[in-house]
């Protein structure tokens, strides 16, 4: 597998993703020379839509680069921010604006990841046309196979792009023309993607896509399982066709046909995180294994980008965004000084208590930085001292402008990346087992269930004592497990606290109404396509 993620693939290709995109690519093949078997149908129909789930290309990819989804669902929440440095990280206002929720419809970032997400959903449309109309060279067996994996793909970039943008156009066949694309209701295709992933999950195979093989890196029935749990999980947002009515859908009356059982949201959160317990994941006995440069071997991570620096182009930028630019040059490359915690991120951790999160030294740089057992120290000859409570939004004035806030430390450092350590081989983890836990504490609780032999089991795996199964103490466990891996905005929507004041940030004008918690559907897209509709709040 590792050499069918390096594939290079240039088609005959001439989009128009819903009024998005319209590419022509220079050097186009002959069709039936790249489809003339089952195996070239394969890496060139499946296969190569793995290319395009991690980047190196900026609002690309599902986590690893920046102004893209993991920004858009870590940096406008209470987990982190990129602060104004004086004359460095302005940048238009884009961060500031991020954090604030101060987007808009012509925001150019928002519509890069509007065009790589609807790219990825056209292409998957497009091999599953190619399938179909080469069957002839394919076993019953094969076609199946193929196709269960193609829509499982597909169903996954539904699932980002509904998750951001709410109401968006549903399609699924290549050949459509753009007078047919219209919006869907949010409802209609939380319950496609729903539908698609319990239709094609027991066609795929049972095998942990973390580890190298056959199955690296690709969506696997416990993907997708993950997945499923993920969406009965939000089950009240992403049922709810009007998010700025003050009214929500109760998970309880929610209902979706598992195993041939009739089940509510909570039900069918907690029967599909089971079954990643009877797929064989477990908690790590170290934490920190789980981001290790070489984590392929981990127990509880279910869906990675593999990184290779000498096989891939893929990229993980997030290390070398946040340190000080010494701090990378301790590395042998340099960095930008960016992204920190926020201060009420490192106060939830315990930070410069005397109970302190055990994860915290693993998640953060913060306090005086030694590598290799020495001290950093600044061109005027003081040590780099990162100093996690005095950041602000916009540290100017402030002495510490360039080392305020603690910063992302999470994946062990490659000592042989290259790019300045972007190009790594940390493989980068979406999805894992212990998120699947916590799903099933919360969906226990939220059933009226008891979650504490879940909540506590990831408690105890790091050595920190039991608390109560509640909501909060989920929330706040889901920050001190899960941070830096961009489950934040989700969360906080679905508790119901992403248009609230938090940290640094007060809600902006008619925020009180919900409709930040989806993001616009960028201007360029409505000028193409007058079809599809601004989400409310935004017209």
């Amino acid at each position: 597998m590792k050499k069918i993620f390096s594939y290079i693939l240039t088609i005959p290709l001439t989009l128009c993703v819903y009024g998005c995109l319209d590419e022509h690519p220079k050097d186009q093949l002959d069709q039936e020379a790249i489809y003339n078997n089952a195996d070239n149908i394969y890496k060139n129909a499946v296969a190569s839509l793995y290319n395009y789930v991690g980047s190196n290309q900026e609002s690309e990819g599902l986590q690893g680069t920046c102004r893209g989804i993991y920004d858009y669902n870590t940096l406008t929440t209470d987990e982190a921010m990129i602060p104004i440095r004086g004359g460095d990280w302005y940048d238009g206002g884009l961060w500031e604006n991020m954090y604030q929720h101060k987007w808009s419809a012509n925001d150019i970032y928002l519509y890069d990841v509007w065009k790589y997400l609807f790219k990825v959903i056209v292409l998957s449309n497009q091999s599953l046309s190619v399938i179909d109309s080469h069957r002839q060279l394919l076993s019953a067996e094969q076609e199946r196979d193929f196709t269960a994996e193609v829509r499982a793909v597909r169903a996954l970039f539904y699932y980002y792009a509904m998750d951001m943008f709410g109401q968006i156009p549903l399609v699924t066949s290549y050949d459509v023309k753009l007078d047919q694309v219209v919006p869907s209701k949010r409802s209609e295709v939380f319950r496609f993607i729903f539908d698609e992933l319990q239709a094609v999950a027991p066609l795929l195979a049972d095998a942990h896509s973390n580890k190298e093989g056959d199955y690296y890196g690709r969506v696997t029935r416990p993907v997708a399982n993950f997945l499923l749990a993920k969406l009965a999980l939000n089950a009240e947002v992403y049922d709810d066709d009007d998010w700025t009515d003050g009214i929500r859908p109760d998970g309880k009356d929610i209902f979706f046909t598992v195993n041939g059982e009739r089940k509510n949201a909570w039900d069918t959160c907690i029967w599909y995180c089971e079954q990643l317990k009877d797929e064989g994941y477990e908690l790590e006995s170290d934490y920190a294994s789980n981001f290790a440069v070489h984590n392929e071997s981990s127990q509880e991570n279910i869906f990675t980008i593999p990184l290779d620096k000498n096989l891939y182009q893929n990229e993980y930028h997030y290390l070398f965004r946040s340190r000080h630019y010494k701090h990378g040059g301790a590395y042998g490359g340099s960095s930008e000084n960016g992204t920190c915690a926020t201060v009420s991120t490192v106060k939830a951790f315990g930070y410069d208590t005397d109970h302190e999160d055990s994860r915290f030294r693993i998640n953060f740089y913060a306090d005086t930085v030694f590598v290799d057992g020495k001290k950093i120290y600044l061109d005027n000859g003081n040590p780099l001292v990162y100093r996690p409570l005095e950041l602000k939004l916009n540290l100017t004035d402030s002495p510490y402008k360039q080392t305020a806030g603690a910063r992302v430390g999470k994946y062990e450092v490659d000592r042989t990346a290259y790019s300045d350590g972007k190009q790594v081989d940390n493989d980068i983890v979406l999805f894992r087992y212990a998120d699947a836990l916590l799903m099933e504490a919360e969906a226990k609780v939220r059933n009226g269930e008891d979650g504490s032999a879940e909540l506590n089991a990831i408690r105890e795996r790091v050595g920190m004592p039991r608390v109560e199964a509640n909501l909060d103490n989920i929330l706040k466990e889901r920050l001190l497990e899960l941070v830096w891996e961009g489950w934040r905005r989700q969360d906080l929507i679905r508790f119901g606290k992403y248009t609230k004041a938090y940290d640094q940030r007060v809600p902006i004008e008619n925020e009180e109404t919900g409709f930040t918690t989806v993001f616009p559907i960028p201007q360029r897209c409505l000028d193409l396509n007058k079809k599809l509709k601004q989400n409310k709040g935004y017209e």
